[in-house]
């Protein structure tokens, strides 16, 4: 049976939650999913620090994982709109590894140029950022960003639902674009419920990222083994074991 391995780079059990609820559905029975979650850095990650510190977390995540298990996953989806530590990952990882937002660029790029709807307002930059490493900026229209985190928005449906909408209505009119992106961990199975009220696909990036990371990974591995190339000080012994002749 497939195994996927879900990363929550922030330190939120209850994000893990979701993520593992929305994935699994998305996967179907045929897939174990496993959702572990960061030993450290921030509960929501918000701004350029929290993000770099996630990064980091993600490492140290699948580390822990693989020290778990008897074998490495079939593939890993980091569970943030933002991807943090993909390349590094990616770099590390004897299996396919994608993110909540390349695989819901390249889902959303499927109907044609593209908007983000994300909770955080710090966000927009970075989002901007990584569309531009991905090779995604000229598809990504814009980004609109809300006030309230993922976080908040998660913790009070009914009203997230009403916001949402509201900008994703907007985003596709002011840009005129053929999808739009609801970006977040923690707004996994909110596009569905407002999809009614918004003139163009609202794609889940959950969701995205789970179909993406099972069927259609997006680069070949660069490595038969997981592991790192260079020696740690002062990390986890997880990590440090990964390293050249354990670290």
């Amino acid at each position: 049976m497939k195994r996927l391995l879900v990363i929550n780079p922030n330190t939120s059990e209850r994000v893990s939650a979701l993520l593992q609820q929305h994935v699994q559905t998305a996967a179907g029975s045929h897939v174990v999913v496993q959702t572990v979650t960061a030993r450290f850095g921030a509960p929501y990650i918000a701004d350029e620090a929290s993000y770099a510190v996630a990064a980091h977390a993600a490492l140290d995540a699948w580390a822990a994982a693989l020290a778990c298990n008897e074998s490495p996953p079939g593939s890993v989806l980091i569970g943030c709109f933002g991807d943090p530590g993909l390349m590094a990952l990616r770099e590390s990882s004897p299996v396919p590894v994608t993110g909540l937002a390349e695989a819901a660029f390249i889902e959303a790029a499927r109907h044609g140029r593209y908007a983000v709807v994300t909770g955080g307002e710090r966000w927009a930059p970075m989002i901007q950022r990584l569309a531009q490493a991905l090779g995604q900026a000229q598809q990504l229209a814009g980004i609109h960003t809300v006030v309230p985190t993922g976080a908040q928005l998660a913790a009070d449906p009914a009203a997230a639902h009403r916001l949402l909408a509201r900008a994703c209505r907007d985003a596709a009119h002011q840009l005129g674009v053929q999808a739009v992106i609801l970006g977040g961990a923690g707004l996994a199975g909110m596009a569905a419920a407002i999809q009614a009220d918004v003139p163009v696909p609202v794609i889940d990036s959950v969701v995205a990222g789970a179909h993406w990371a099972l069927r259609s990974p997006p680069l070949p591995p660069q490595r038969t083994t997981p592991g790192f190339d260079i020696a740690w000080q002062g990390l986890s012994a997880d990590m440090t074991r990964l390293g050249p002749a354990g670290g």
